[in-house]
């Protein structure tokens, strides 16, 4: 993570967004622009999270550590999200992880200036306790889709996140077949064996370690956009 000194791109994503519209009074003195490299954390769960976040530019995926010791992907994040809105409210251990999939940048607002100024701000705390109930209603629907939905959906939906319709062509895993497996919720032999069914099916087709996607529009219309 580094502090970005570009003022104008700091307004430029306050402005894009209506950030300043979530506050009674305007907060851009309190704000600071921040970058992370893909791969990179934007905070470990467990671990201390210092500012409330808004994402403006970007992706990350979201992941839960289990009581077996695995961990269980939640969601992916893109903007307009907010990272450490639970943490606001009750304290500054992160609740998850989250980890950027591409460069990605975000406005941060320090929890002492947060807690102080937006703690009794009326609007901002009605936009939190909305922004919240939204966040519970696309958990309950990626609890859903962990239990309801086949493999072959959900790992066409963890692909389709990493990828840019502009320029999809190849596609490689960062992570290794065992850690995709248990954040989808299956065993590497089962996640095997869907990968090898994408093949066949002209979906996607293996390249050594990458694979090239053949078919960009079957791939979204077997991810269904499940996990929000």
């Amino acid at each position: 993570m580094k502090k970005t000194e570009n003022i104008k791109l700091l307004e430029n994503f306050i402005i894009q967004y209506k950030i300043n519209e979530l506050f009674t009074e305007d907060m851009t003195e309190y704000m600071s622009l921040y970058m992370w490299n893909k791969n990179e954390y934007i905070c470990k769960e467990g671990g201390e999270l210092n500012n409330i976040f808004f994402l403006v530019r970007g992706k990350a995926k979201v992941s839960k550590n289990l009581a077996n010791g695995k961990s269980l992907l939640i969601s992916f994040y893109k903007p307009f999200r907010i990272i450490g809105d639970i943490e606001f409210v009750r304290d500054n251990i992160a609740d998850c992880s989250v980890q950027t999939i591409k460069d990605t940048y975000a406005i941060g607002i320090h929890f002492d200036v947060a807690r102080a100024k937006l703690s009794k701000d009326s609007k901002f705390l009605l936009f939190i306790c909305k922004y919240l109930s939204e966040k519970l209603s696309d958990s309950s629907n990626n609890n859903s889709i962990t239990i309801l939905c086949s493999l072959e959906s959900r790992l066409a939906s963890y692909i389709y996140a990493f990828v840019n319709e502009e320029n999809y062509e190849e596609f490689a895993f960062e992570e290794s077949y065992s850690e995709i497996a248990e954040l989808l919720g299956t065993s590497y032999r089962h996640l095997n064996r869907t990968l090898n069914k994408l093949c066949v099916d002209n979906v996607l087709q293996k390249d050594g370690k990458k694979y090239i996607i053949k078919d960009i529009k079957r791939l979204k219309c077997l991810s269904g956009d499940l996990y929000r």
